[in-house]
């Protein structure tokens, strides 16, 4: 193998985590300031946000579905190396990740079923379903930051990076898993609006964290490929 067939597999997986990070910031940019982050609190109130403003909806979503996706097969290449580079450590990191993208992909099956039911938002029996479908996504979700954080945590110990990587994926792991255990302190209340939009923001230290080894390995031949 030449180094430029080396090299393919570390700059897909990084143009993979670049393309994952640029959709959901956009798709995060987009629906947080026009309300569209479907807390469970409110169903009724969420059905008529979707209603009312479904075309962003949609854009939002899709935007999330190239997201996860992206996540999703970058975690496949990073666990399908070739197998003279191939490392246990590796092949975990890039299975927890493309699980992470997984259930990111089933949170937005539920939040595309969502759609339908806003097609009537005055129903009281689509504000309960809504209500079940909204609960269900959001905890597919929370298992996605999960998975994200385990990943991150692999990523950062296990495989061969600069230190200051490694240890600014440490730091992203820590306050990726206190964004996964807010929900938690809830209760039977379940997370509000704020609450949720902090949430967001303690994950973005994990989403930024991806781009940054995705860049690293677009520009750089891992230790891991070299030969």
């Amino acid at each position: 193998m030449n180094a430029a067939d080396s090299r393919f597999p570390a700059r897909l997986t990084g143009t993979l985590l670049l393309s994952s990070l640029v959709a959901m910031l956009a798709g995060v940019a987009l629906v947080v300031p026009m309300g569209l982050t479907l807390n469970p609190a409110d169903p009724a109130a969420v059905l008529t946000a979707v209603h009312t403003r479904v075309a962003w909806h949609l854009i939002g979503l899709g935007l999330d579905v190239v997201g996860w996706l992206a996540l999703l097969a970058a975690g496949l290449v990073l666990a399908a190396r070739p197998s003279e580079h191939r490392s246990p450590v590796v092949t975990l990191a890039g299975g927890l990740l493309a699980c992470a993208g997984l259930a990111g992909l089933l949170h937005d099956a539920g939040n595309l079923a969502l759609t339908q039911l806003a097609a009537d938002p005055a129903d009281p029996t689509a504000a309960t379903v809504a209500g079940a479908v909204i609960l269900t996504a959001k905890w597919m979700v929370n298992l996605a930051g999960l998975l994200w954080v385990a990943a991150t945590v692999t990523t950062a110990l296990g495989v061969p990076l600069p230190t200051a990587l490694r240890r600014a994926g440490v730091v992203a792991a820590v306050s990726g898993l206190a964004a996964v255990l807010l929900p938690w302190t809830t209760g039977t209340d379940g997370p509000s609006a704020s609450l949720e939009q902090l949430g967001y923001g303690l994950h973005l230290p994990v989403m930024l964290w991806y781009g940054a080894l995705g860049w690293w390995l677009i520009r750089t031949t891992p230790p891991t490929t070299r030969g």
